[in-house]
């Protein structure tokens, strides 16, 4: 078993693309679920506009990536708006149905046949992000090693803009729950009651958490898109949405950088089993299929996750008060 290797790999998916997305479509979900309380599973939804936005403006419209993706990322916020208009003064138990029935509705609809000349149906739409890679310092066809650790140069590319976004996007969280909004938002999710008989709309400090953090997950539809250069509907399954919660519950709700190292960790401890179990397999170590590795990582993460809650329900970085919330 080479273990170096495995470190090399596992390393690699600590700070690449991947971590990036979902780091992204946490720090959506801890606007919601972390400093309000809304709990919305589907997250993935806002990112499918976010991607389809730039992937649709750009292959049918031959608009610029930049226009496409503020288009994908409005179309993100108006389904906020539109969800909550319905569901904010009511139990939380109704926007987790409404917003996990909306997201697979749209993943339906824009796999439909009837969508392909728009969506391009099953096969999705690709080959649109040449300009994104154009602009890379990097020569994108190259392989960096940095200690043993490689990365293509487009992945670099990624990257680069990815964290930067994400270091934009956490600055901002930062500002904003220290504000007297993001105290608002506590309150309301603490004692919406208590909020309320001091003069605070709380359903409109909802709405607007809401649509924030659904803009936010649209950014994570427009950065995957325009890093793999494709987007296909079957790629936004209601399991991402709960790979997000899976991150934001390791790194530790209604923190900043919970959802970000939740996110790295996450991938990490994906891919560590992953390599050494397959490893194994090769070495006729033990007897399992290339298959059955896949879904024994997921088994071993969740074992992972679950342990996290006994001991440590907060999370890595977060405040045990803090996950005490009464979401209504």
């Amino acid at each position: 078993m080479d273990l170096v290797s495995a470190l090399q790999l596992s390393l690699a998916q600590l700070v690449g693309p991947s971590a990036i997305f979902y780091a992204l479509l946490a720090i959506g979900l801890n606007l919601h679920f972390g400093y309000t309380g809304l709990l919305n599973f589907g997250q993935i939804g806002f990112a499918l506009l976010g991607g389809y936005g730039v992937g649709i403006m750009a292959v049918k419209h031959d608009w610029p990536l930049w226009a496409g993706s503020l288009v994908g990322i409005i179309a993100a916020g108006v389904l906020a708006l539109v969800l909550g208009l319905p569901t904010l003064r009511l139990r939380a138990d109704y926007l987790a149905i409404v917003t996990i029935a909306a997201s697979e509705i749209l993943r339906l609809v824009f796999r439909s046949t009837s969508t392909t000349s728009v969506t391009g149906s099953t096969n999705g739409l690709y080959g649109y992000a040449g300009g994104f890679y154009s602009q890379s310092p990097f020569d994108n066809g190259k392989t960096y090693s940095f200690f043993g650790v490689k990365f293509q140069g487009s992945d670099l590319w990624s990257m680069l803009i990815g964290w930067s976004i994400v270091a934009v996007l956490c600055l901002l969280v930062f500002l904003l729950v220290r504000s007297p909004w993001g105290r608002v938002l506590k309150a309301v999710r603490e004692d919406e009651d208590a909020a309320r008989s001091v003069g605070k709309n709380a359903y409109s400090f909802k709405m607007q958490a809401l649509v924030l953090g659904g803009c936010v997950g649209g950014v994570a539809g427009v950065f995957n898109a325009l890093q793999t250069q494709s987007v296909n509907p079957d790629f936004y399954s209601t399991a991402q949405t709960f790979f997000a919660y899976g991150a934001l519950i390791l790194g530790g709700a209604a923190t900043v950088f919970g959802p970000v190292v939740g996110a790295m960790l996450f991938w990490f401890l994906l891919t560590i089993p992953d390599v050494l179990l397959r490893q194994a397999v090769s070495a006729d170590y033990i007897d399992l299929t290339q298959q059955q590795v896949g879904a024994v990582r997921y088994v071993l993460l969740g074992l992972a996750i679950a342990l996290l809650m006994v001991f440590r329900p907060q999370g890595i970085l977060g405040n045990k008060r803090e996950v005490q919330l009464d979401a209504k």
